[in-house]
Order: C-alpha cells, then structure tokens, then sequence
C-alpha cells in the first residue's frame, strides 16, 4: 500500500537563534542479541500529551538554515540505544533529554542492526512525542539496504520509517559517501522520497570537501541539496574539519553537526588513566588521548569547568557551539544522570578568555 504523505508539525520556538553559515560515528552493527524495546509508560505520558519544555529551554533552540527545522543545540545520539543501553534505560534517557527541553534526536538504520530506531520509535508512540521530536537518521550502512543506489535508498527509508513508526523523517542523512554510485542517483531517489513527503531534508555525513561542492552543482540543476553535514569534530579532532570542510559548509550555508564531540568519553574526564579503561570499543578509541597533550587538554577543561561550575563535558560541547558554523554537536548518554551535563552547554557563553586557552591548548 502506499505510504501517507501527510507531514507532521515541527514546532518553532519564540525567536529561535538562527544557525550562523554551519556513530554518528562509525556504524554500530553488534549488540546483544536481544534488546527489549517495550517502554514504560509513566502516568502522565499515558493521560495526556507531554507539556512543552520551558520558555528558557526553547529560547536556546537554533534554526537549520533554509529549513524549519528548529532544535536544541544538543542532538541526543541513539547510537547506544539497544548495545551499552538497554531498552528500559534508553527510554530514561529519553525522557530525561525531553524533560530539559530536548527535542533533536540522531540515529541510524544501522544502530544495533537497527534496534536503535526501534526503541525511539516505541518511545515517541508512548510518549506522543512525534510532532514535537525532531528526528535524524542516517542510510547507507544497513546490511539490507547498503550503499547509496536508488534502490537500498528507497528500501532503507521505508524501512527506517517502519521501525520508527512514523510516516516522515525530518533531516535524513546519508550516512557515508558512496563513490560507486554516481551521486545524482543517489539525489534523485531522494527528491522521490520528498515529493511523496517522506523525507523532508537531506543532509550528508563524512562527505568530502569536493563531494559536497558536486553536490551543491547538482543541487543548483533541481536535485535536493544537502542543508547540513554530520563530522566527526572535537578538541582533540580539529584538522580535518577546519581546513576545507569548514570554508565548504560556511560557503554553502550548511548547518555542521559534529560527532564524536567528546572523544569518546575522554573530554568527559572519563579516562584519566590507562586503569579506568575498560575492555569496551569505547574505551579503546578513548585510549589514544591518554599522552601530554591529552592530559593539558583536560587540565584546561578541568579548570573551566571549575570556573563555570559545570562538568568538563559541557565545556567541551560549549566550544563547539561558540564555533561558526556549527548548530548542534551529537553525543550520546549511556545512562540519564548523563544527560544534564550534555544539555548544560547550551547554557553556558565561554568568556573570550576561556576560547583562547581552549584553542591553544588543543591546537594541532
């Protein structure tokens, strides 16, 4: 049967600020091999549809540019959900991000096998939380519908749809380039899923400099153009980014959403040792940080934060958003004690001070 085409609302905020000129990561395909993704439905979620957030919250909320898409500065990775995170906690996490005015979730067909979709498509029918969620996810990886062809796009979208249990996808990237598939193909079976409403922006993830500029050529031609790029980007991460991709994203326009926005864990304050590694991916890519310019990174950090009276996360996510053109870096939380800290940054204005020792002393 077809598909509705009925487009559900993206509600804005009072004076949003508008974007300056702006995993996931790695896919995740291993989990455990079961993942429950019944969700608890708490009274009030179960009587009536969820009040919005305060005014406060929604006043810090920030506009993709050239859409109406209007989220928190911090968008909340699924990639967790259903592999360290199971389905009962990652519906807390859920609730805690709404609950602090979240609105910005981010995910992937590829996440668990899935699994992640799943979960935060049986929170957002529990909650009624569709029309006030702004939702994200990526292509491309999924073992049933790999790559970039017009057939595994139009197959892994109706399938993200399935799992998510919605009839549209806010902003929906592609997940990786695919140098095999010419890329007005790719375009083309995304300006179908649109025409039909069931894609309602496009954005790229770990594009090239020069893939986006052919991109943007064929956009100019009718083909939907890319309004945001998803990258890997942090202060221990800074090289690729801010050579051409930072000149590319800021001529075009594009809204930047960085990934890997706390190294792992490390700018947490995670890692201070070689003992608190744990045997987990995580932990492993955390460990590269662990040398002299790890440790001054954190040691700055650390002091900021002091200063601000906030976790050394919140710091780390600040920088990113004081950086032009970034909107909203992506990091997940493994449990919802973790959340506050994350969505924290949004809150914070560094002093010009703090951006000066930031840069220094994570320059490359």
């Amino acid at each position: 049967m077809p598909r509705p085409t009925m487009r559900g609302t993206v509600h804005s905020a009072t004076a949003p600020a508008t974007a300056v000129s702006s995993p996931p990561g790695p896919a995740k395909t291993l989990g455990p091999p079961a993942v429950s993704t019944e969700i608890p439905v708490r009274p009030e979620a179960a009587q009536s549809i969820p009040a919005p957030p305060a005014r406060s919250a929604l006043s810090l909320r920030r506009t993709i540019a050239d859409t109406d898409l209007v989220v928190h500065p911090l968008a909340l990775g699924g990639s967790v959900f259903g592999w360290t995170a199971d389905g009962a906690t990652s519906t807390s996490v859920l609730d805690r991000y709404r609950d602090l005015g979240g609105n910005f979730l981010d995910t992937a067909d590829s996440y668990t096998s899935g699994r992640s979709e799943v979960i935060i498509g049986a929170w957002l029918r529990s909650r009624r939380a569709r029309d006030e969620t702004v939702i994200a996810t990526k292509i491309g990886k999924n073992r049933d519908n790999p790559g970039l062809s017009s057939r595994s796009i139009i197959g892994a979208v109706h399938a993200s749809l399935d799992r998510l249990g919605t009839d549209h996808i806010d902003l929906l990237h592609f997940h990786f380039d695919d140098p095999t598939v010419p890329l007005e193909e790719s375009l083309g079976a995304v300006d179908v899923l649109m025409r039909s409403g069931q894609v309602r922006y496009l954005a790229a993830s770990n594009f090239s400099a020069e893939r986006l500029m052919e991109a943007r050529v064929l956009a100019a031609n009718g083909l939907p153009r890319f309004v945001a790029l998803q990258t890997q980007y942090s202060l221990m991460h800074r090289t690729p980014f801010e050579s051409a991709l930072a000149l590319v994203t800021g001529a075009q326009g594009m809204a930047v959403l960085p990934y890997f926005a706390l190294a792992h864990g490390f700018l947490a304050g995670r890692y201070r040792s070689k003992a608190d590694l744990q045997k987990t991916t995580r932990a492993s890519r955390a460990a590269k940080h662990l040398n002299r310019h790890g440790f001054r990174v954190l040691a700055v950090l650390d002091r900021i934060a002091a200063e601000h009276e906030v976790a050394p996360a919140t710091i780390a996510l600040s920088w990113l958003l004081a950086r032009s053109p970034v909107v909203a870096p992506v990091a997940s939380a493994g449990h919802p004690d973790q959340v506050e800290a994350l969505v924290a940054a949004a809150g914070i204005r560094l002093t010009r001070g703090d951006m000066v020792d930031l840069d220094r002393v994570s320059a490359p």
